[in-house]
């Protein structure tokens, strides 16, 4: 999302690089083999940093002197559905995040409700597909702390972020998505942001609510959160990858 995609020869680089097979790195097309062992890698790469890394180790932070003055906010900046554009002339006063799918207690949570739940200050580097870096402060509160009180039932595997991006004005049409495993969704660092910086966060950075997922790179960071359902499987979901650039050949697994 925070991030627009890269090529396909500089993913295909990145990937196989992890997985040790420098042979295809210059290829711009992938062949049915390719992209067979293009998977392998990635499914390689998954299980390595699963096995390698605690679950609950830390990306880096920083001190605040660190933080760029330049936090590029590329891929969507205002999106141009009817019902974002009417919370956001709003001020946002009607927002409210829902989580569903397969939880025992919904919830249908505004943003103050939000805010007066425990909060996490962190100070991480976002890294984008581009081949860009910034550093930026967010405040939001912990994911699992909103799993926690839904209660997710037994099959749920998955987390998924339906957000307000859509090409079109309409509300029926397509709209971004990404998605993390429970791992990642129950990781300290991942929360889902309200502020940047000190401020409230703004509309280019993904107001109201955007996921930091600081362990993976920036096209997981969903902007614009809509709405957000614990699934067993992404088959029903768009293109069943788990993701908008999932769908268009992107890893799931972006991990850092």
């Amino acid at each position: 999302m925070s991030g627009t995609p890269m090529n396909r020869r500089s993913w295909l680089g990145r990937a196989l690089a992890t997985a040790g097979v420098v042979a295809l790195a210059g290829c711009q097309r992938v062949g049915e083999a390719g992209t067979r062992l293009l998977v392998s890698a990635e499914e390689l790469t998954l299980r390595a940093q699963r096995l390698l890394i605690p679950r609950e180790a830390l990306a880096p932070e920083y001190d605040i002197s660190e933080i760029s003055p330049d936090f590029k906010p590329n891929g969507s900046i205002s999106p141009a559905a009817a019902d974002y554009v009417a919370l956001r002339e709003a001020g946002f006063a009607d927002y409210r995040l829902e989580v569903g799918g397969l939880v025992e207690r919904p919830l249908s949570l505004s943003l103050p409700e939000l805010r007066a739940r425990p909060g996490r200050t962190q100070i991480t580097k976002h890294d984008c597909v581009e081949g860009w870096t910034a550093i930026g402060q967010w405040t939001g509160v912990r994911l699992e702390t909103l799993l926690d009180e839904a209660g997710l039932k037994p099959e749920a595997k998955y987390i998924v972020f339906h957000c307000f991006d859509a090409l079109t004005q309409t509300e029926d049409g397509p709209r971004y998505y990404e998605s993390i495993d429970l791992i990642d969704a129950r990781h300290p660092q991942t929360i889902l942001a309200y502020d940047m910086n000190g401020e409230v966060l703004g509309v280019p950075h993904g107001a109201p609510l955007r996921l930091r997922v600081e362990r993976q790179l920036g096209y997981k960071h969903a902007k614009y959160i809509r709405r957000i359902e614990a699934v067993e499987s992404f088959d029903d979901i768009q293109g069943g990858k788990g993701g908008y650039w999932e769908d268009r050949g992107y890893a799931w697994y972006a991990g850092i």
